[in-house]
């Protein structure tokens, strides 16, 4: 069309004239379809690296915004309830630091960190963007930080390198005096045979209270380190606990319980080693270790398992804070009832280390448990019975056995050949914080519920939450895993699933859970843990997990 128009044209000034025209024509329509934004505000500010610290000095990288004039940094211990410093600077790289701030930010403090990007007008400015927490190191020490069997309720071990000039005192502070300008105590000199040891005790602390304890080298500071004492320990001398500490004898506990009256407490010393109670269970009883320091436990074994008498109404059994052990994995179990019109309100493992069983407890004919809980604890090396198993078929003329609650909570399982197995309904199974490497021998059942219709759920669902299972347990070593995540049943159970992690050889070669993560992290479990191959050490060997900091056994979990 253009080529027809130019063609007909006479001279030079006509042509002009057409290229005026054409250009005011095409200027126009730039001007109609050009659009005219209203300005709005900065973006909020996002880091171009996480924040971390050197010393005590605090690291801010922000991504840099062309259009910001400036930027507000705050520092908060309190998330924010207060601040304690507001920075404003003009470059996006900030060091918090002596010369920045005027003083130095405390050693190994959880700090937060927030900013917000200034416009020309403040009418633009950014919101205020909540950048994360960031914990500074911790003081250059000799200390070495405590392990939990460090502490107990009034007492707390400390122990440190032999370098440089040697230790003559101990300072005890209060866990909010950062400065530790007071401390709580007369100074506590170090001895001799102590600086040999680089150990020394502690007492004098109350129960259940945090503080810092700080060495000293005359008066040069050599570091600090923080304690949480336990709660206060049972009284030995109270009438309901049976004080069997350093008795020697291998039935010593047996011979207690058999003794004891309903509800005792039986109370034993930490690294002491005794056989499992050869008399039936008839009554409640708890068996734990009294607080001490050394990582060894109190042990109870087996060579065949704990039995409960008929007729029996038991309102709990409890084992605190012990290693409870069987002789051989194909035949040993903690409990192994056949019994008729058992009641047991409450089984209860807390802080304990459970390994080489078959299963940790089986049931048959008319034994009942309220409620089954794992807390805080290891377990390994169990078979084909695995962590809980009701074994009759239900009839219905009669109650046969079950289990009503299972809670498995903030504890680790390592080579587990089987899950949970039953003929009869539960109400409710909470699986929270826990760790599972070599869980479920491949091609094995996570969860079995195969009492038939009417019989094979869990009634008010399944929860799984804040957890993290590496592969299933090969033990062919043939490379080969995948387990059956519903082995049979629970048709009718809803799965409430929430913040967990499988890794990348984690599958399900059937009975899919649903919503169950498959493989959400990418390394396998070698990668993310140090050593779960030939010792239950679920420390994160991938610090970069994304999960670090809030799944898993909270005992392996990276603190801020």
């Amino acid at each position: 069309m253009v080529f027809n128009i130019l063609r007909g044209l006479k001279n030079k000034y006509a042509l002009n004239i057409f290229v005026i025209l054409v250009g005011v024509i095409m200027f126009s329509a730039c001007e109609k379809d050009e659009e005219v934004f209203d300005r709005t505000r900065l973006f909020r500010p996002v880091l171009n690296e996480d924040l971390y610290s050197e010393g005590n000095v605090i690291i801010v990288n922000l991504g840099n915004m062309r259009s910001a004039e400036y930027y507000t940094v705050e520092v908060s211990r309190d998330t924010f309830a207060t601040i304690d410093y507001t920075i404003e600077t003009d470059t996006n790289y900030v060091e918090i630091n002596e010369d920045l701030i005027g003083e130095e930010l405390y050693w190994n403090t959880l700090y937060q960190i927030r900013a917000t990007a200034h416009a020309d007008d403040p009418e633009f400015d950014s919101r205020i963007s909540d950048l994360g927490n960031v914990r500074t190191q911790r003081f250059p020490s000799i200390l070495n930080v405590p392990s939990r069997f460090d502490v107990i309720d009034t007492a707390a071990r400390v122990t440190w390198t032999a370098a440089g000039a040697p230790v003559t005192g101990i300072q005890v502070y209060a866990a909010e005096d950062l400065s530790l300008n007071t401390p709580l105590f007369e100074e506590r000199s170090v001895n001799q045979e102590e600086r040999d040891s680089t150990e020394a005790i502690v007492t004098g602390l109350d129960p259940d209270t945090e503080y810092q304890i700080a060495l000293y080298s005359e008066d040069q500071l050599r570091g600090w380190v923080n304690y949480t004492t336990l709660p206060m320990d049972i009284d030995p001398n109270d009438a309901n606990v049976i004080d069997i500490r350093g008795a020697t004898d291998s039935l010593a506990v047996s011979n207690a319980v058999a003794s004891a009256p309903d509800g005792a407490v039986v109370l034993i010393s930490r690294g002491s080693v005794y056989k499992f109670p050869e008399q039936n269970l008839n009554k409640s009883i708890t068996i734990r270790a009294t607080y001490g320091f050394g990582e060894k436990q109190a042990m109870l074994y087996t060579t065949g398992n704990w039995d409960i008498d008929d007729n029996s109404n038991i309102d709990h059994v409890r084992f605190i804070d012990l290693e409870l052990r069987g002789e051989d994995y194909t035949g040993d179990y903690v409990f192994n009832p056949n019994r008729s019109n058992v009641n047991v309100g409450e089984v209860l493992f807390e802080k304990c280390h459970i390994s080489n069983f078959r299963g940790i407890m089986r049931i048959r004919t008319t034994v009942q448990v309220e409620e089954f809980t794992i807390s805080n604890s290891i377990v390994d090396t169990i078979g084909g019975y695995g962590i809980f198993t009701t074994d009759t078929n239900p009839s219905s003329d009669a109650p046969t056995a079950s289990v009503q609650e299972i809670n498995l909570l903030n504890s680790s399982f390592n080579y587990i050949d089987t899950g949970i197995q039953s003929r009869n309904n539960s109400q409710s199974i909470t699986i929270d914080g826990c760790s599972f490497a070599n869980f479920i021998v491949t091609g094995g059942r996570f969860f079995r519920y195969r009492g038939g219709d009417g019989n094979d759920n869990v009634t008010n669902g399944i929860t799984i939450s804040n957890s993290i299972f590496g592969h299933s347990w090969d033990a062919s070593d043939s490379d080969n895993y995948g387990i059956q995540g519903i082995g049979q049943g629970l048709g009718n159970t809803n799965f409430n699933i929430v913040n967990n992690y499988s890794t990348a050889n984690f599958f399900f070669s059937g009975g899919e859970i649903p919503g169950f993560p498959i493989a959400n992290y990418n390394g396998t479990q070698d990668d993310l843990w140090m050593n779960v191959a030939t010792e239950n050490n679920f420390n994160f060997q991938d610090r970069g997990f994304s999960g670090r900091f809030d799944t898993g056994d909270p005992r392996w979990r990276i603190e801020l």
